[in-house]
């Protein structure tokens, strides 16, 4: 028999989110964060080494076996497409190039996005600015479990397989939650997407075009990296929703790990968060916090009182102009 998880419902709070007091108070203490702000002048250059780094790992496996493309995929190939999708992370917040040239933040995304094989960025922008500013809520926040998930994914061999699953959650959720209307810029998303995915298959067949998406799925399920999934926000801990990591795999992942950091001041690039922790330290060094994804990835699998309902919820009071 099946361990059943011991929660049955998210946690519901009455509160807002912590993000925006504290944001408040540390930018009073500490009105030199603001310096902090603004474009990333590295981050366009990083990207763009990844990407042509995925274009040679196209051509190199293009002859190999089907063993070894799904492997390559798996142990080299889907960590930078991971670590892309980080970086298009970084760039829904306009680091790339500062809000004043938003759209070239938003083509730069689609450069980035080439590799994953799967259009993804440009509905990722519209659905994360509501992960940042309704944290938690029922609704509009698509990154919170829905009920069906809390409800069957309760069991170590479950979890196991919502974990491998994450990728399709991830992907399908927002359209079940809060589906919004398709854009012009998804459409040039996967326009682009679709040639570039095309002139692979072209050029050097059918095995480029599965080792960039089998990595991106594979990458994104059951893998250490995708840890910081799980430690973003879920309570590990009643009563805290949001936890940083500063481990070394943050040198690969943009510095997600920074993520109380990061919640307290979107607009800061990934690779300045590590100052923003020095300067305001006596803020950060007391909240609980990650030391490993693996780990993270077990304790979620294995502790019952951890699982797709271990997140807190709250709903906001839209305006009308909302």
């Amino acid at each position: 028999m099946e361990k059943t998880g011991g929660r049955v419902d998210f946690e519901w709070v009455y509160t807002d989110q912590p993000h925006t007091s504290r944001r408040k108070e540390i930018l009073a203490k500490y009105p030199e964060i603001k310096s902090l702000m603004g474009p990333d002048p590295q981050l366009k250059w990083v990207v763009s080494g990844m990407v042509l780094t995925q274009l040679l790992a196209c051509y190199l496996v293009h002859n190999l076996s089907w063993k070894w493309v799904f492997f390559w995929a798996y142990a080299f190939g889907g960590c930078i497409n991971h670590s892309l999708t980080l970086a298009i992370h970084d760039i829904s917040h306009n680091v790339a190039f500062g809000n004043k040239l938003a759209k070239w933040n938003r083509w730069f995304a689609m450069w980035a996005n080439l590799p994953i094989g799967l259009p993804y960025s440009a509905a990722f922008k519209k659905y994360h600015t509501d992960h940042h500013r309704y944290l938690g809520d029922d609704k509009l926040d698509v990154d919170i479990p829905t009920d069906f998930e809390g409800w069957f994914f309760n069991s170590p061999a479950r979890k196991v397989l919502w974990l491998f699953l994450q990728p399709l959650f991830y992907a399908l959720r927002p359209l079940v939650v809060n589906p919004k209307p398709v854009g012009l810029l998804e459409i040039q998303n996967t326009l682009v997407q679709l040639t570039a995915d095309a002139i692979l298959f072209y050029y050097w067949g059918l095995k480029p075009v599965v080792y960039l998406i089998a990595g991106s799925i594979l990458c994104m399920g059951l893998h250490p990296l995708s840890g910081h999934f799980i430690a973003e926000h879920y309570m590990f801990l009643k009563g805290h929703e949001t936890y940083s990591y500063y481990g070394p795999l943050n040198c690969i992942t943009f510095n997600v790990g920074y993520h109380m950091e990061h919640h307290d001041f979107p607009s800061i690039p990934g690779s300045k968060l590590p100052q923003v922790k020095k300067i305001a330290a006596e803020y950060y060094d007391t909240l609980p916090q990650h030391t490993s994804w693996s780990r993270v990835l077990w304790d979620f699998v294995f502790d019952d009182s951890i699982g797709p309902y271990a997140r807190i919820k709250r709903e906001y009071k839209l305006s009308k102009q909302e």
